[in-house]
Order: structure tokens, then sequence, then C-alpha cells
């Protein structure tokens, strides 16, 4: 716990625990949510076969960043998703979103 703490830049076990809650829960909610949102999109097994679960991965993607800071907010950690959310988006190559 005390590495995850240092890590992240916290100092506080319950900090710790409600943050990973927060990633449970949202990770649990994108799956479910992904679901409904292909079937709108028209997404089906049938139609898609193999591809069907990357298709459903990438779907899932934007639902989870989302998600992430939505229910952080509600846990009362916001700034540390916001924080999170800008440092895995600039890692992945897309900090141009986002302002120094």
């Amino acid at each position: 716990m005390n590495r995850l703490k240092k890590r992240w830049g916290i100092t506080s076990n319950l900090q710790a625990i409600i943050i990973l809650i927060v990633f449970a829960i949202t990770g649990s909610a994108s799956a479910w949510l992904s679901k409904p949102f292909c079937v709108w999109l028209g997404i089906t097994k049938e139609d898609f076969g193999g591809w069907f679960t990357l298709i459903r991965l990438l779907v899932i993607f934007p639902i989870y960043q989302v998600l992430l800071v939505a229910i952080g907010t509600i846990f009362g950690q916001f700034r540390f998703f916001w924080n999170f959310e800008k440092k895995m988006l600039k890692n992945m190559g897309l900090g141009f979103l986002f302002k120094n």
C-alpha cells in the first residue's frame, strides 16, 4: 500500500482505498455500459465476428475515461483522477488535448 501511496502522491490509506474502489466501479460500469452502447451503434458479434471484441474495447475506452473522472468526482477525488487522466492521455500521445 505504501508503494501505491508514494507513486500516486497521496498520504492516506483511506484515500488509497477510495481510489481503488473507484477503479473497480469504473471498470465494471464501463464494461456493463458498453453492451447497450454497442447495440445502439449497431455493433453486433454476428456482423463483426472476430473483430467484435476489438471494436467493443475501442468503445469501452472513451466510456471508461469519462466514467473514471465522473465516479472519482462523486467519491471526492476529482483532482487525483483528472491528473491521472491527463497523464495517461499524454503518455498515449494525446497531450495536445490539454494546455500546460
